[in-house]
């Protein structure tokens, strides 16, 4: 009895099916019907994205020249006479260049300054003493970049340019004879624009280092010690304390006068 229930209903499943397949449904074979497809609906497209904004780079610094071992020909380092010529670097400061003018007054003698062109711009009146009472003028570079004659011929020539330019806004149609190398670190191509410029390569040959801040009497032991005819003398009036160099100047100048005499410089050597 249960074996013809169970008969009875398999061959009624068969029935069943055989009627949904013949009512022109398809078969999995033939693939979805269109209309009850459940593939999902394409994505709509992504919005163009803004294009981005360049990225600011900057220029890429090109290598100093490697140092230089020997001393460049063309560089001034004698008055070309018996007498000694005083220079003074770094400044002009409103603190010693003004004590210094003073004690160059009083012995009746003049000097050059190598100044630097910022310290020429924020100091424009110390710029129109110094050409005032009789002294020289000397480019000593912009900021006093002691690599600048490594750098390429164009920058050398702007930073010169700039400072002669800081200068004569001071004194309009300013001289300026000299140009001296910040820590004496000369190149040919510092020297050459120096030269196209109208200014003469100006080095020394005593150097007391009073920028190191000796005491007075060391700075005037050296330089009294190390000069002879013709010497050109390195001291400075600006870049620190030059207290001491103050000091020094008068016995310094006053020994120097008596021994050889004291000359402006000559543009040529």
């Amino acid at each position: 009895m249960k074996a013809r229930a169970v008969l009875a209903y398999a061959l009624g499943l068969v029935l069943l099916l055989g009627g949904c397949a013949e009512s022109g449904g398809r078969t999995a074979a033939d693939g979805p019907t269109p209309s009850t497809s459940t593939t999902p609906p394409p994505a709509p497209s992504p919005k163009p994205s803004a294009s981005p904004k360049p990225t600011r780079t900057s220029p890429t610094k090109r290598p100093l020249r490697p140092k230089p071992t020997t001393m460049p020909a063309g560089l001034r380092r004698t008055t070309g006479v018996r007498s000694v010529a005083l220079t003074f670097d770094d400044g002009p400061s409103p603190a010693w260049t003004p004590k210094i003018l003073d004690r160059l007054r009083a012995a009746k003698v003049t000097a050059t300054f190598c100044v630097v062109g910022m310290e020429a711009k924020r100091h424009p009146e110390l710029v129109r003493r110094i050409v005032r009472e009789g002294h020289q003028l000397c480019n000593h570079s912009w900021r006093h970049d002691v690599d600048l004659g490594r750098r390429p011929v164009a920058e050398i020539r702007a930073d010169l340019e700039r400072t002669n330019k800081a200068i004569r806004a001071a004194v309009p149609n300013a001289k300026i004879s000299f140009y001296r190398q910040p820590g004496g670190v000369w190149t040919p191509e510092v020297v050459g624009v120096a030269k196209q410029l109208g200014m003469s390569p100006l080095h020394w040959n005593v150097d007391p280092q009073d920028w190191r801040r000796p005491p007075a009497k060391t700075i005037s032991k050296r330089v009294l010690g190390a000069v002879h005819p013709g010497s050109i003398v390195l001291l400075h009036d600006g870049g620190g304390d030059r207290a001491a160099t103050t000091a020094a100047c008068a016995g310094v100048i006053g020994e120097l006068k008596r021994r050889y005499g004291i000359t402006r410089l000559g543009q040529a050597s």
